[in-house]
């Protein structure tokens, strides 16, 4: 098991993971603070939170896959795209992430602007039902997106992940924020949650997105692009050794191009 654990933990991915989360949590709750003479509005949020995501992509998506989100890793563990000690590491990463860049946020802010910190609670009269509905859906929303711009079976022009995924949490930002504040994702929510310690309806943003979230892989792995992963396969990549071995072949592969470069430049230096 120890053996596993080991193998299974990639301390590059975690790092990228947890300073991905930081940072997008630490500029998207900066957002919210209420400054004064310059209150917030739905545009600033949104793009904000929207812009810290496709940076973030951007950034540590060769590393880690940026995906910055509980709700993402576990629909990937779902789709069978990522080991189960992969998932565990990456959601320990975001929750630490999290917790950190609001804690920052908070110890940098004027308490007179930090208002609700941004925390996630349903408002405008919203019932804990509409909340969780609204949260499935822009989740879903966002998940969707997701899977299709990475999925490396298209052939078609997808332009950029980083963009998209930015522009799908501004999307979800634009409607959700008047319900719930617009979570989409537990991490985000953990974070502010914690450092306040206001978890009222926190239930709301650990069960809607994850939900969401499936909800996602479920359409897209059996409904739009269809995958035949034998139970066998499946198991295997779940248990971390179809990884390992993709991995093992491109270093061998890295290093068989490496040594073709030194022979060739070693040729020519000879002639």
């Amino acid at each position: 098991m120890l053996k596993e654990l080991c193998a299974g933990f990639n301390f590059k991915a975690f790092l990228a993971e947890l300073i991905a989360t930081l940072v997008f949590v630490f500029v998207g709750l900066g957002s919210t603070l209420s400054w004064t003479g310059a209150l917030p509005t739905v545009l600033q949020i949104a793009f904000t939170f929207g812009l810290g995501i496709g940076t973030m992509v951007q950034a540590v998506g060769h590393i880690s896959g940026a995906h910055i989100n509980p709700a993402v890793t576990i629909a990937l563990l779902v789709g069978a795209r990522i080991s189960l000690i992969q998932t565990v590491f990456y959601v320990i990463a975001q929750m630490l992430g999290a917790v950190i860049g609001a804690a920052l946020l908070y110890e940098f802010s004027p308490s007179d602007i930090r208002g609700g910190f941004g925390v996630n609670q349903p408002s405008n009269n919203t019932s804990p039902g509409q909340a969780v509905a609204v949260e499935i859906i822009l989740t879903m929303q966002l998940v969707l997106c997701i899977f299709a711009t990475t999925d490396s079976r298209r052939t078609d022009n997808i332009g950029s992940p980083a963009i998209s995924i930015g522009l799908s949490v501004v999307l979800g930002h634009l409607l959700g924020i008047y319900y719930t504040g617009c979570s989409m994702n537990p991490a985000r929510s953990f974070g502010p949650a914690l450092i306040t310690g206001n978890f009222e309806y926190h239930w709301i943003f650990w069960v809607a997105p994850i939900t969401g979230a499936i909800f996602a892989c479920l359409i897209y792995d059996y409904i739009f692009a269809p995958q035949f992963i034998s139970p066998s396969e499946r198991l295997e990549i779940l248990r971390g050794n179809i990884l390992q071995e993709n991995e093992k072949e491109e270093r061998r592969k890295q290093s068989v191009g490496l040594n073709s470069v030194y022979s060739q430049t070693n040729s020519k230096e000879k002639m």
